[in-house]
C-alpha cells in the first residue's frame, strides 16, 4: 500500500520533534516507537485536512500526548506505571565529550525523570519545542495558568536538585 504524500510530509516535518516529545513522556524508546506507530496509523486512516488544523505541530503534539494519556489509563495502576517509567528511563541527551558536561547532562536527565509527567511534558514543550504557554495550554488541553505553574514548579525542582552540582562544576 503506497504512503499518502501528506503522511510523508507530516513525517518528514515533525517526526523528530514528535519522537523527542514522546520519549520525554514515556521515558522508553520502545513505548515511544509504539506510540508513534499508533499515531501515524491513525493519521493514515484519517488524514489531516489543512482547513481543520490551524497549527499542525501543536495538533500532532497534542495527539501524541493524548495517546500517551490513553496508554497510561489502560494500565492497571498509575503508581506501577510511574515506577516502570522511572526504572526504564532512556537518556534524553547525547553523551558529551567534556566530563563536566557529561556529568551535568546525566544529572539533568535524572532530574527531569524525577519530575511528575505533567510537569515534564510542559518543560519539554517550553524548552525543546519553544512553545508559548498559550500554545502549551491548547496542546495539552489545560488552562493557561496551569501550564505556567507546572513550568514554574518544575524549574524550582530542577534548580534545587541541580544547584549543588552546578556550583561544584563552576
Amino acid at each position: 500500500m503506497p504512503v499518502a504524500p501528506d503522511l510523508e510530509r507530516i513525517y518528514d516535518d515533525h517526526a523528530q520533534a514528535l519522537f523527542a516529545f514522546a520519549l520525554d513522556l514515556t521515558r522508553s524508546e520502545a513505548d515511544t516507537r509504539d506510540l508513534l506507530q499508533e499515531m501515524f496509523r491513525r493519521l493514515a486512516m484519517r488524514p489531516l485536512r489543512e482547513t481543520t488544523v490551524r497549527d499542525e505541530r501543536a495538533f500532532l503534539l497534542r495527539m501524541a500526548h493524548n495517546l500517551w494519556v490513553d496508554q497510561i489509563r489502560r494500565s492497571t495502576s498509575r503508581e506501577r506505571v510511574r515506577d516502570t517509567l522511572a526504572a526504564a528511563s532512556e537518556p534524553v541527551f547525547a553523551p558529551a565529550t567534556n566530563p563536566d558536561s557529561e556529568t551535568f547532562r546525566r544529572e539533568l536527565d535524572a532530574a527531569l525523570a524525577e519530575l511528575p509527567p505533567e510537569q515534564r511534558s510542559v518543560v519539554h514543550l517550553k524548552l525543546w519545542e519553544e512553545m508559548t504557554f498559550e500554545s502549551i495550554s491548547r496542546t495539552l488541553d489545560i488552562p493557561l495558568n496551569t501550564a505556567a505553574s507546572r513550568y514554574r514548579y518544575a524549574l524550582d525542582k530542577l534548580r534545587v536538585r541541580l544547584r549543588p552540582l552546578y556550583e561544584e562544576i563552576q
